[in-house]
Formats: structure tokens, C-alpha cells, sequence
């Protein structure tokens, strides 16, 4: 049987989620499994690296099969690996042990398969995922795709291990401009939710909460002012969220609670959208993409979104499923990168800490 090889296979492990996914061409994502360990570290109110690599041990294979099941449910034209022309996977940043686990598995496969392997770098990937369609049926697929956004434009990547600005010059180039001297912005939501005794993940709890509090009641510090620094700091803030919770106690429930996380948030929304309007004035440019975790944050879509109207600019974000962790912004930065004919040979190892662009 003739075989069409427009297919690429992506896997993705970074941190506490298992997920597979398969494009076809460069951007129609027609699988994407993702399968989460939050009721695993949710108790110890954050990731706990040794319980995550030995959950990918158990998930990885499962969500591989079900992401190329999915795929020849919806696209009778997949029949599997007869169809993958590469196989693509996140090499770092990450926990090692939990990229290894991707990582190692991806090589059997291109071992056995003969397949080529594409390393990617994660952060790479969240930029790529604004690239990403989500084909939801058989009819999806005989539709044109949608234009993509056009380069160069200012990228604000916010999530639970990063906080960058990053100026797109084109896909595949990057040049990093402002980051964070200590806590991600995620991290920071996160730690504080663990001093409220919201749980883990904390962003979605804090941002649903917020909605109904004061964002000015409580008048929390915002690190670096001023056009001079584009870098981040969060450290500040969350120390400053103790100091009150010391002298003023834990909320339990009710106004008090939705004031204290609406303040808080809109204290790291402050900062993040105010970084992102220097940096597009810095940069001289129109268009402002979110990516990340927290980039799936209501309020700082929401400001974001007024920023671009005060301004005359333009603003994207990736669907909120393509915001966290996923493995189908691995496969369309692979597939783009296997298009440019930039392989990866087996001796690739995992990198704890990288930034978009350098290859590795």
C-alpha cells in the first residue's frame, strides 16, 4: 500500500506531564494526548522530580499509542509508523530525569524505525505554539490554513520555570531580552497558593478567585520600574504576600481571600504587561505574543488585550489547551525544523537549562 510520509511524530516529557501528539505537514495537529500527574504532587504542593520520572516510566508508552490511535481515527490516511517521516522530542530545559525518560524512548524508536530524530528545545516549542491548528474532524483537514502570524514580534513566555521576553526575528531566530533574576512568575502563583493552602497548581486557582475580588485592596510592591530594567524579579512579591499573611493572617474564605489574590495577581500582571510594553517600544514592534502556562491567565489575557487596543498593536495567544505543557508545540516545531532538514543524531542528551534558539 502506498504511504503518504507527511506525518511527525512528537513527544514530550519536560516536567510532570506525559504527552504525544502527530502533525501532519507543518501545523495541523491531529492527535494531542496529554496525561497530567497533578493529584500525584498536588499533595506535596509542587513537582517532586523522582515521582514525576517514574510516572512518565509507567505513561509514556500508553500515551504514545493513544495519540497514534487518535490520529488514524481522525485521518484515515495515517496508518502509523509506516507514515512518520521523524520523530521529534523535547531535550530541555527540564527536570533530567523526567527528559530523559522522553528522550530514551524516542531514540528506541528512531533506533528501531530508522526514523530521523528532531531535538527540541521546550521553550522553542511554547513559542511554535501559536503556529499550532487543532484539527477536531475528518472535515477540518480539507480546510486552508488559517495565515500565520508574521515575524518579527515581541514573545512574553511566562510559565511555572520561566519568564522571558524574547524578540522574534523570524521563526527559528530569536534573541532572548528580558528574563526573571529569580522567580518565575508561575512559581511564584504557585508559592503562593501553598502559603494560602490553595493547592497545587496554583495559577488556575488564584486567577479563578481573583475574578471576583479588589485588585487595588491590598498594595503589593512591583519589582524593577522603569524602562531601564526589562528583567523580571517575583521573589520580592511573594515575600511581601508572607510579611501580610504573618501580621494579618490566612484567609479562610470569602472577600478577604478574593481581595488578597486579586491584589496579588494583578501585581504580577502589572509587571509582565508593563515589561512587554517597553520591550515592543524597544523593539519597534506591532504584534505581542503570550505563550506558557500563565499565558492561559484571564487577567493577563485581558490586559494584554487592552494594551494592544491603546496602542495599535496586535495580539495573539495559543488556544489555552496549547498554553501548558504539550507535546503538539513539539511536533510543530519539529516538523519545521525537519523541513529545514536540521536532524538530530542519537548522541543527543538532555539540557537542564537552555534558551530558545541554541541548538542542542
Amino acid at each position: 500500500m502506498k504511504t503518504t510520509k507527511d506525518y511527525l511524530l512528537a513527544v514530550e516529557s519536560s516536567c510532570d506531564e506525559t504527552a504525544a501528539s502527530v502533525v501532519k505537514g507543518e501545523r495541523r495537529i491531529i492527535s494531542n494526548v496529554v496525561s497530567s500527574q497533578i493529584d500525584i504532587h498536588s499533595c506535596f504542593g509542587g513537582v517532586v522530580p523522582e515521582l514525576a520520572s517514574r510516572h512518565h516510566i509507567v505513561n509514556i508508552v500508553p500515551v504514545i499509542r493513544e495519540a497514534l490511535n487518535r490520529a488514524n481515527s481522525l485521518d484515515k490516511d495515517f496508518q502509523g509508523f509506516s507514515n512518520l517521516k521523524g520523530i521529534a522530542v523535547s531535550s530541555g530545559p527540564g527536570l533530567v530525569g523526567s527528559l530523559m525518560i522522553g528522550l530514551q524512548t524516542v531514540k528506541g524508536m528512531c533506533l528501531a524505525t530508522g526514523l530521523p530524530l528532531v531535538g527540541i528545545n521546550h521553550l522553542e516549542a511554547h513559542l511554535e505554539a501559536i503556529y499550532a491548528v487543532q484539527i477536531e474532524s475528518t472535515e477540518d483537514l480539507l480546510e486552508d490554513l488559517p495565515p500565520i502570524i508574521q515575524s518579527p514580534y515581541v514573545a512574553l513566555l511566562v510559565s511555572g520555570g520561566h519568564t522571558l521576553l524574547i524578540n522574534v526575528k523570524e521563526r527559528g531566530r530569536y534573541n532572548v531580552v528580558g528574563g526573571t533574576r529569580d522567580d518565575a512568575a508561575g512559581e511564584a502563583y504557585d508559592k503562593v497558593a501553598k502559603m494560602l493552602g490553595l493547592g497545587y497548581p496554583g495559577g488556575v486557582v488564584i486567577d479563578k478567585l481573583a475574578r471576583e475580588g479588589n485588585p487595588r485592596a491590598i498594595n503589593f510592591p512591583r519589582a524593577l520600574p522603569g524602562r531601564k530594567h526589562r528583567d523580571f524579579s517575583f521573589s520580592g512579591l511573594k515575600t511581601a504576600v508572607r510579611r501580610h499573611l504573618q501580621q494579618n493572617g490566612v484567609p479562610k474564605s470569602g472577600i478577604e481571600l478574593n481581595d488578597l489574590c486579586s491584589s496579588f495577581q494583578e501585581a504580577v500582571v502589572d509587571v509582565l504587561i508593563q515589561k512587554a510594553a517597553f520591550a515592543m517600544e524597544d523593539e519597534k514592534a506591532t504584534t505581542l505574543v503570550l505563550a506558557g502556562g500563565v499565558a492561559a491567565n484571564s487577567r493577563l489575557r485581558e490586559r494584554a488585550a487592552q494594551l494592544a487596543r491603546e496602542r495599535g498593536w496586535r495580539v495573539a495567544f495559543p488556544p489555552l489547551s496549547l498554553c501548558t505543557d504539550n507535546a503538539a508545540m513539539v511536533a510543530v516545531a519539529g516538523a519545521r525544523r525537519f523541513n529545514e532538514g536540521r536532524f538530530s543524531d542519537l548522541s543527543l542528551d538532555a539540557v537542564c537549562r537552555s534558551l530558545p534558539g541554541n541548538d542542542m
